[in-house]
């Protein structure tokens, strides 16, 4: 499929249910002075680090289209001891979501950055790893937010996420402004600033339409940021993870 906007490749959708006893999506504007508030619902950064530790290769670039709230919005405040520099120990206070459970709707395109990568741009072969991987509960460990948040994540077909339910069907609610994404550099020249991007948050019967990153309302450039040295020869291809036991077709 081609985004016919930018003439770049799109992936069909994907949909899985991610959830968990708690979640911290933090605040920026809470982290000083001991105390973490988590935002009301998940960011697109914080989405697409969960869907990337189910399955990711720097060949790909996930987007978030959508996220549905299936429980509802409650959060928990705990005290927490965390170790001081000079020994002892101070109690700072977090404000986790409790009970929490998404579903969401994402696809991939390919990092055109990584040019070097092009021979692995191979549609047939990532999507039946990141399939397979969403059935057997992601690669990687699953946080939500945080990982003192241990999440999980499965799979769905297109219709059991249509017929997934909201509590919020029926409302409109606006939470403001807040954190959207990074955009990180595409290149390994100096210069390049890593970019926060902010965005209108709202939630219409119980769903959270997200922008691209680059169409957000607000971008900030934060520092200077170095990306890691990826070459191309030293990843493994689509075709070579496929071809692993855990992946093979039963």
């Amino acid at each position: 499929m081609v985004n016919t906007r930018e003439q770049q490749f799109q992936s069909k959708p994907f949909f899985c249910r991610i959830y968990g006893d708690y979640a911290l999506f933090t605040d920026p504007a809470t982290k000083g002075g001991g105390e973490k508030y988590t935002y009301s619902l998940p960011t697109f950064e914080a989405l697409r680090g969960i869907i990337s530790a189910a399955y990711w290769k720097p060949t790909l670039e996930y987007i978030i289209d959508e996220v549905k709230v299936l429980n509802p919005i409650r959060s928990q405040t705990k005290g927490i001891l965390v170790p001081l520099n000079k020994g002892g120990q101070d109690r700072y206070y977090y404000t986790y979501l409790s009970d929490v459970a998404y579903g969401v709707k994402f696809h991939f395109e390919w990092n055109m950055a990584r040019k070097d990568l092009d021979k692995d741009r191979d549609e047939i072969k990532h999507t039946q790893i990141l399939l397979r991987s969403l059935e057997r509960g992601g690669r990687r460990d699953i946080f939500l937010g945080t990982r003192e948040c241990l999440g999980y994540i499965e799979r769905l077909r297109r219709e059991e996420y249509e017929a997934l339910a909201s509590p919020y069907e029926g409302q409109q609610l606006d939470f403001g402004t807040a954190f959207h994404s990074f955009n990180y550099p595409k290149s390994e020249e100096k210069g390049e600033s890593l970019t926060a991007n902010f965005d209108r948050v709202q939630l219409i019967n119980g769903i959270l339409s997200f922008r691209r990153p680059e169409d957000t309302e607000i971008h900030h450039a934060v520092t200077d940021y170095q990306i890691p040295d990826l070459a191309g020869d030293s990843i493994e291809t689509a075709d070579e993870t496929l071809h692993q036991p855990e992946y093979r077709e039963e």
